[in-house]
């Protein structure tokens, strides 16, 4: 059985073909996203870490990494837009229904840094010893 090196394996397709959808459509829809960002500026600096679609091709789950308040309104405004441009540049029997959510790996990552930084700022932990 082969190893995930993504970690937590919620972006491991249990289908190749899922795979290459889910690859295909992230670069679709980063694509669709950077071109609607041009006419409306909630977009700006959005970008699409992965998408996870379900097997049966219904719903798929576009993960952004920066997703604040002003771009979840955008893209829930401009859904139906992306999923036209979906439709229009990759065959597929149907096309999945988008939803938008912020990426937890991103999140954790920060949460991660914050630590890091706020521990670099306190200096080492005092262990006891005496230094001479």
């Amino acid at each position: 059985m082969p190893v995930s090196r993504r970690g937590s394996g919620r972006n491991v397709p249990k289908y190749p073909r899922i795979a290459r959808v889910n690859q295909l459509l992230q670069e679709v829809i980063a694509e669709s996203i950077e071109e609607l960002s041009q006419d409306d500026p909630r977009l700006e600096l959005t970008t699409v870490t992965s998408v996870d679609t379900e097997p049966n091709l219904v719903t798929a789950t576009v993960w952004i990494a920066n997703l604040t308040d002003e771009n979840a309104e955008a893209l829930k405004e401009y859904r139906t837009k992306i999923q036209k441009a979906v439709a229009s540049q990759v065959r597929m029997k149907r096309t999945p229904q988008l939803k938008f959510d912020q990426d937890p790996g991103v999140v954790h990552g920060e949460r991660i840094e914050k630590i890091l930084r706020r521990l670099t700022k306190e200096g080492p932990a005092d262990s006891g010893e005496v230094e001479e």
